[in-house]
């Protein structure tokens, strides 16, 4: 870890205090670089969107793939104020960023009631076990386009 990403680390950590302060959702901020120079920041939005996927990482990704016009983060680094949630861990694999820095950890956004480890048990459980229901319909309908996909000469695979 180098000074530079402390100081990329410290806006993060800003973001997530300038976010709770507008009361724009939980104390979360996240920055992403490339090449030295921040091309995008967000925080948390939830509770001022109404919208559950407003996590601070997730603003930044979508504000950096906006910016690059891609929907890979090849070459970036994103520093987060907080371990990323899983839904967060998804989306950053998706991006395929190079490096994710975090400060607080899970057990640190547990202590202040952002716990996320009944979404860790519920993905070790079998489908039929989960406290929300998964109900498979029309499986074959939707196959069918998967196959179309799958033959699709001018797809851009990702």
């Amino acid at each position: 870890m180098t000074e530079r990403d402390e100081y990329f680390m410290r806006r993060a950590i800003a973001l997530s205090a300038e976010g709770m302060n507008a009361n724009a959702g939980g104390p979360f901020g996240a920055v992403i670089v490339k090449n030295d120079e921040i091309i995008a920041e967000g925080y948390n939005r939830v509770t001022s969107t109404n919208d559950p996927t407003a996590h601070a990482e997730v603003v930044a990704i979508r504000r950096a793939c906006e910016k690059l016009g891609t929907f890979q983060l090849d070459d970036c680094t994103i520093y987060t104020s907080c371990e990323p949630c899983p839904m967060c861990l998804g989306a950053i694999y998706w991006a395929r960023p190079k490096q994710v820095f975090f400060a607080c950890d899970r057990e640190d956004a547990a202590a202040i009631q952002f716990d996320d480890q009944f979404i860790y048990d519920e993905l070790k459980k079998d489908m039929g076990d989960r406290e929300i229901k998964f109900v498979s319909l029309l499986r074959k309908e939707g196959v069918k386009v998967f196959e179309q996909w799958a033959h699709k000469s001018n797809k851009t695979a990702y």
